[in-house]
């Protein structure tokens, strides 16, 4: 849209301030919950079993409504669904907060889940619509990606400043304290831009996608609290497959898709999406396994690792907001999404190395700095370049696929990694007298196969997008960036 006729330009920076705190909100969430569930589960007194569904809860309802959340926005305007989100999560938040019961906080995460899947690819299309202006979009871009990629060690840092020194309850009430704030400034800054046509909602594909979603996410969260060859999970990732199969053929044939397969049959496109997800599967090794590394291993209290993640989220911001503004335009996605994929096979591999003895100085700090360079190249152009070229009525539910490629790729991970890591010390310790010192030395034989797994799944997505994304040069005759083959 052209800034003369773009209702938001003249506070668009603004509005970028706002898109920001919400999507720090949202990231937030992932890694600051699992910080306050030792204490919540002492408090609630619910079992080890029964502590997975807190993250379960919300992982269901988010992945399995964010086509529908993105489409929503498309249809009747996202000033609209932007607050709705943001004021139902808070809502949810302040539910969880003052939770009495399991249960309870159970249905709070589900609800959190649900208004997220409706706030998070409300901000991300308001940014592509904003920001359409070539350097002003990839500055903008770079920041979201700054945040996208950051929030969740800061929530680390955060999560145990909260449990320390407050209590498990703020984890979830901070939420109300930037949610507030954000929806008041909103409202006065957003313009509502409905769809001119308002076409009907895609029912058919609405139930496809959510239930295949649903399947997907619960499938991968069973393995990993059950197993791989457990009835259930065999069952929800079979229907996952035929579900998301038959998606994908009423999509091809409707009038009014929920998710036009136009949006992800463009290559760089597409390989932007997969170039999320597959990082999504990875990174998750960073914030679990090291995590437990440190707290366990090295004796690091909650603050103290949150911490220790804060070198690589200066790097994740550095990084992402200057290949935006400097090289996005010039060089195009593809060499920027390989090198940061190449960067976190390296950091990985560093990784890898680690022993019950090695010092944060040397094993740890210079692999979290390898890696934040290295999310700084994925995530801020793969969000810029996943959004880049889309009718602006299709940019909510673009925007979904952004989140959505984030939510599966976390589940994959949480699921594939963990059952390895699983593998990995049960194999260490087999035929060996148990002592404390053979099982902290088995976890952190664990940490190392997942670590050069993830090396691996690095490494592999480097090869996958580097062959799909295009490399392209850019034109700009009037200013406009042109996506040329090479």
């Amino acid at each position: 849209m052209p800034p003369h006729t773009n209702p938001h330009h003249d506070r668009r920076w603004l509005i970028l301030a706002i898109i920001g705190l919400a999507q720090l909100m949202v990231v937030l969430d992932v890694t600051i919950v699992n910080i306050a569930l030792p204490s919540a589960q002492e408090d609630l007194g619910f079992s080890n079993d029964a502590r997975q569904w807190i993250i379960t809860a919300y992982a269901l309802s988010f992945g399995s409504l964010l086509l529908l959340g993105g489409r929503l926005g498309d249809l009747f305007g996202r000033k609209w669904t932007f607050l709705a989100g943001l004021i139902g999560f808070s809502v949810a938040s302040a539910i969880g907060g003052a939770a009495g019961s399991f249960g309870v906080l159970v249905g709070a995460r589900a609800l959190q889940g649900a208004f997220g899947a409706v706030l998070a690819p409300s901000a991300l299309a308001l940014l592509t619509t904003i920001f359409t202006e070539p350097a002003e979009r990839g500055k903008a871009f770079g920041i979201f990606g700054a945040i996208a990629g950051g929030g969740s060690a800061i929530g680390l840092l955060l999560g145990g400043i909260l449990t320390e020194w407050l209590s498990w309850r703020w984890c979830l009430y901070v939420n109300l304290l930037i949610a507030i704030p954000t929806a008041l400034a909103a409202f006065q800054l957003l313009h509502s831009e409905r769809h001119p046509e308002r076409p009907r909602i895609d029912w058919l594909g609405t139930v496809l996608a959510s239930t295949g979603l649903f399947s997907l996410v619960y499938g991968f969260s069973n393995s990993e609290m059950h197993s791989w060859s457990h009835p259930l999970t065999i069952a929800m990732l079979s229907a996952s497959v035929v579900l998301l199969g038959l998606f994908a053929f009423v999509e091809s044939r409707v009038a009014h898709p929920l998710l036009p397969l136009r949006v992800i049959a463009d290559r760089t496109r597409g390989g932007s999406y997969l170039a999320i997800g597959i990082s999504g599967v990875a990174i998750f090794a960073v914030f679990l396994f090291l995590t437990y590394y440190l707290q366990t291993t090295k004796g690091f209290s909650p603050i103290e690792t949150g911490l220790a993640f804060l070198p690589m989220t200066a790097a994740i911001m550095i990084t992402a907001t200057s290949v935006n503004i400097r090289f996005l335009a010039k060089v195009g996605p593809r060499p920027l999404l390989i090198l940061g994929m190449s960067l976190g096979a390296i950091a990985m591999l560093w990784l890898s190395q680690i022993t019950v003895d090695s010092s944060y100085a040397t094993h740890i700090l210079p692999a979290l700095i390898v890696m934040g360079v290295g999310m700084g190249n994925i995530f801020a152009p793969a969000f810029a370049s996943a959004t880049y070229g889309v009718d602006p009525h299709d940019s909510g539910v673009a925007s979904a696929m952004v989140n959505t490629m984030q939510q599966v790729g976390g589940s994959i991970g949480t699921a594939l990694l963990s059952s390895i890591f699983a593998s990995a010390v049960t194999s260490f310790a087999e035929g060996k007298a148990r002592s404390p010192e053979l099982l902290g030395e088995a976890a952190v034989h664990g940490y190392t196969v997942a670590f050069f797994v993830a090396a691996g799944i690095f490494a592999f997505g480097a090869v996958v997008v580097g062959s799909l994304v295009p490399s392209i040069r850019v034109a700009a005759p009037h200013g406009e960036p042109a996506a040329i083959p090479a």
